[in-house]
């Protein structure tokens, strides 16, 4: 049988891919079609997603083994983690900025003789760039008041500001040898 899958962007709304797949292929084929059609640099990290009907990541499938119980793009054969129609799942791609390409399982035909897959069965709009530096950060945070107040809250005991913060002598040295005019002129000449 193949597969066929959308995938779309929510950076771009007229970016669209449509793929097709035999079911014995695995979620590794599935990464190198796509970057080979986006042309993007293989050598940064990506990782598949099972998604929730509202594209909640579940179950991750990354590109090599991270042990714990994970579970590898190689070891992740379509026609065993695709198991209804409209599955959904996350191709994430820029992990530092939390961006992904949404992928839809759409159905499934009868595999055509003189057709090779992997294939790109529909494309139209540019794709996202793979990474993005200084974007616009997705969390929000609290505005910083600085105030210009010139009075100040705090009581000063001056009896501790001279025992306690100030040595009164106990570690002045002689510094006259560190004349900084003096030195900086000597080692201009130099």
């Amino acid at each position: 049988m193949v597969y066929r899958f959308v995938v779309l962007s929510d950076e771009d709304e007229a970016f669209v891919r449509e793929f097709e797949f035999l079911d014995n292929q695995n979620l590794l084929d599935f990464h190198n079609a796509l970057q080979e059609e986006l042309e993007f640099d293989r050598s940064q990290i990506a990782s598949f997603f099972m998604a929730t009907e509202s594209w909640e990541k579940e179950e991750e499938f990354t590109l090599f083994d991270m042990g714990a119980g994970s579970s590898t793009m190689e070891n992740a054969v379509l026609e065993e983690v695709i198991f209804r129609k409209n599955q959904k799942l996350l191709y994430v791609f820029d992990f530092f900025n939390d961006r992904a390409l949404f992928v839809e399982y759409v159905g499934e035909f009868k595999e055509e003789d003189d057709k090779e897959y992997p294939v790109c069965t529909n494309s139209k709009g540019l794709p996202p760039k793979q990474v993005t530096f200084g974007g616009v950060a997705r969390k929000k945070y609290n505005n910083l008041v600085v105030t210009d107040d010139d009075e100040d809250d705090v009581d000063v005991d001056e009896d501790v500001v001279d025992d306690e913060i100030f040595f009164e002598g106990e570690d002045d040295e002689d510094l006259s040898e560190f004349d900084t005019s003096e030195s900086l002129d000597e080692e201009e000449e130099d």
